[in-house]
């Protein structure tokens, strides 16, 4: 009852059920349309936006990796067979992991793994979730900002300053928005400050700028939205096998969690808080 009236539906009507979801997830697969996760993405930003939930101006972007749902070994023994792999979609991949210090320098490992990657834009000041890419593992991060920023684009977000790490160091991503009228807060690579020559001067004066700096400050947030992802949602390795169904897994996670985050926001306590309250 107390989900009906959340819903604004009648006591006599019928309600969703178990089987609900999964009737969603098979239409998504039957028709193999994408484009109706990601619009169910952005009418959750809208209606948190609808509800009164401010959006500030610093938009944060980064990917986290999910691990197929595969037996590594038992894979390439398929494969020796001639037999397909069990999961043609998924692919090797490489995400930089701290290993402690070396030398007094921060010594980043590569560590390797077998998967899909959910390319992220998420809101600094409302930490939701606004846009996604999904990809296979082996996907260039800075090659999907672009497509992020559009996204970013097509909902009227108040963006004025895109943070990300130095995956996206590219003097295009760099470029973009600030052709878009936006400030680019990308962490510089150490090169592009003490090269010797001119050049370096311009990337001198970005790392100075005020939205430079409060972009660098507010870039955490989106490593902790991956932790909150993984930790309590499932995204650490996919449940089914394929693109689409990760497509899937991925946007209902964002969706779910900006979700939660719009009821954190608007009354102030977690969504468990909420919904003993409401019980």
């Amino acid at each position: 009852m107390s989900a009906k009236w959340l819903l604004g539906m009648a006591v006599d009507e019928a309600a969703p059920d178990h089987s609900t979801l999964k009737k969603f997830k098979e239409q998504i697969e039957k028709q193999g349309k994408e484009a109706l996760l990601e619009k169910s993405l952005q009418e959750a930003v809208m209606m948190a936006m609808g509800t009164g939930v401010a959006l500030g101006s610093i938009q944060v972007v980064d990917s986290t990796h999910t691990l197929a749902d595969v037996n590594v070994s038992k894979d390439d023994r398929r494969r020796a067979q001639g037999q397909p792999p069990r999961d043609g979609g998924a692919r090797w991949g490489v995400k930089r992991k701290r290993g402690g210090k070396r030398g007094g320098k921060e010594d980043s490992k590569p560590h390797y793994f077998y998967g899909y990657k959910m390319h992220t834009s998420m809101n600094a000041a409302s930490d939701m979730i606004t846009s996604l890419v999904v990809t296979g593992g082996n996907a260039n991060d800075g090659k999907q900002f672009p497509t992020l920023v559009k996204k970013d684009r097509q909902q009227a977000l108040p963006v004025d300053i895109y943070a990300a790490d130095h995956g996206y160091d590219d003097s295009e991503n760099h470029y973009l928005p600030q052709h878009l009228g936006m400030h680019s807060a990308i962490l510089l690579s150490r090169y592009r400050t003490e090269k010797k020559n001119k050049n370096k001067e311009v990337w001198i004066e970005l790392k100075r700028t005020q939205e430079y700096r409060a972009g660098k400050k507010e870039r955490y947030k989106i490593e902790r939205k991956f932790g909150e992802a993984k930790t309590n949602h499932g995204l650490r390795r996919c449940r089914s096998v394929g693109r689409l169904r990760y497509a899937i897994q991925a946007y209902l996670t964002a969706i779910v969690l900006s979700l939660k985050r719009m009821v954190k926001l608007l009354t102030g306590a977690s969504f468990k808080g909420r919904a003993r309250a409401m019980a």
